[in-house]
């Protein structure tokens, strides 16, 4: 027989296709719903366990902390973003100031802010560097005389001496950009009681002493990778996934962590084949009860933000409604009364976008009925969206600055002066003082800022 040639060693052509074919499918089944779903709920222990340690509230880092956190153990909600602590681009958000969490800090001396991120690194950067500027700019601006508490604190770990020290010379900037807001200094202060501290907890190094010399001068916010880091690839984990509950718009389904927390024994039964009609019917039923009524909460002078509520809305007397519809519709139909104005502008960008062509409509609508009002009578309005977070807020902040002064004052068209980003900003920190659990989205807030900016011009 003669010996093997080179060619007979080799691989042919058509195997390497097969091969790839195959390390692909091997890839796809191993990131597979019900991977992640186990992977996301083995992570959500590992937190349970943290929180039952060190004795503090869990505060889910939105939009993937939640999947992290059974919902009877959750006090609440944050929105650091990890692009505020990329590197080079570091920024402490006037637009999410997260002010909600300092009740609760100072009422249980701490929280537990989880949060994950995807393979390869080993915390995200909301965790190792936007949170701990937060901490240290509110320091900074409660705690002013306390300059022991000035310090940045970052984990060593994950973020450079070089990138402290970059950090740090931006922080002066961070400190005048919070405190143009015009924010509430004595009662914040008040709210917290002592200064924050960052401290940081992975699954790969939970042993994190709260010692009292630290909790008897600060308040620990101690930020929770709830993902174990994996070096290498999925495929050598068992089907463990590190953040797992990532980029749901890939993998989801339209399934979210409430509806996972909901139905989660059910779900993680089901065979991979049989989950993504389960999940369009979970979907399907939760979206037909619509999302839960809320009351109008007060967000400035005279101004109200609200959800649509299921069935007919109804206008008490002396009040303006603006509803802002998940249902695109004609310009000509949305003045229902001269009390009730229904704007149908869709769903997500593109109600975001249309706002921008609708504002200068509910503003003159508004302002119309407030004028006609008697002198000394009521003035309350209301604006509705289906979220009760994102477009009515950001239609709320046209009005505030359109038809108020600065000391919430009816404002005549003969003394509307040219608008200011400082203004707003002033003035949508109020918004978001009041409403803290809101997030109105960029492109929601890049259309109020162009209508304002661009008036008179």
């Amino acid at each position: 027989m003669p010996p093997a040639t080179l060619a007979d060693i080799i691989f042919p052509e058509q195997a390497n296709h097969n091969f790839s074919r195959i390390l692909g499918d091997l890839k796809r089944s191993n990131l597979s719903i019900t991977n992640r779903l186990k992977s996301a709920r083995l992570d959500a222990a590992f937190v349970a366990g943290a929180a039952d340690a060190l004795e503090l509230p869990l505060i889910a880092n939105e939009r993937c902390g939640s999947w992290y956190i059974d919902p009877q153990r959750k006090a609440g909600s944050a929105y650091f973003k990890s692009t505020d602590g990329h590197a080079g681009q570091w920024s402490f958000s006037t637009r999410r100031l997260n002010l909600q969490l300092l009740d609760l800090i100072g009422r249980r001396n701490g929280c537990i802010i989880v949060d994950s991120t995807r393979r390869g690194k080993r915390m995200p950067d909301a965790l190792s560097k936007t949170i701990p500027v937060w901490c240290c700019v509110l320091n900074r601006a409660l705690f002013a005389e306390d300059e022991a508490s000035h310090a940045l604190f970052v984990p060593p770990n994950a973020v450079s001496d070089s990138e402290k020290s970059q950090i740090e010379a931006r922080l002066p900037e961070f400190l005048a950009s919070l405190l143009a807001l015009d924010i509430d200094v004595a009662s914040l202060r008040k709210q917290l009681g002592k200064p924050l501290r960052p401290l940081w907890i992975t699954q790969d190094d939970p042993g994190l002493d709260l010692a009292e010399s630290v909790t008897r001068s600060f308040h620990p916010v101690v930020c929770c990778t709830s993902s174990r880091q994996v070096a290498g690839t999925e495929l050598s984990e068992a089907g463990y996934i590190q953040g797992a509950g990532d980029d749901t718009e890939n993998w989801a389904l339209g399934l979210t962590a409430p509806i996972f927390w909901e139905h989660a024994d059910e779900l993680l039964s089901t065979p991979e084949s049989d989950l993504p009609e389960l999940i369009q019917s979970l979907v399907a039923s939760s979206n037909a009860k619509g999302p839960a009524a809320s009351e109008a909460k007060q967000v400035a002078p005279h101004l109200f933000v609200s959800t649509i509520p299921a069935g007919q809305v109804s206008v008490p007397l002396g009040t303006c409604v603006v509803a802002l519809s998940p249902k695109t519709t004609e310009q000509s139909s949305w003045e229902k009364s001269p009390s009730y104005l229904e704007v149908g502008v869709g769903k997500n960008k593109t109600a975001s976008r249309l706002l921008r062509q609708a504002l200068p409509q509910i503003c003159e609508f508004v302002s119309r009925f407030l004028n006609q009002l008697e002198t000394g009578a009521e003035k309350r309005v209301i604006v509705m969206c289906e979220s009760g977070k994102d477009l009515s807020v950001g239609a709320a902040l046209a009005l505030y600055c359109w038809c108020f002064d600065a000391a919430g004052s009816l404002r005549a068209d003969s003394n509307r002066e040219p608008f200011t980003k400082t203004a707003i900003r002033i003035k949508l920190g109020h918004i978001l003082n009041a409403l803290p659990d809101v997030n109105p989205s960029r492109a929601t807030l890049q259309s109020v800022n162009s209508f304002l900016m661009d008036w008179r011009n």
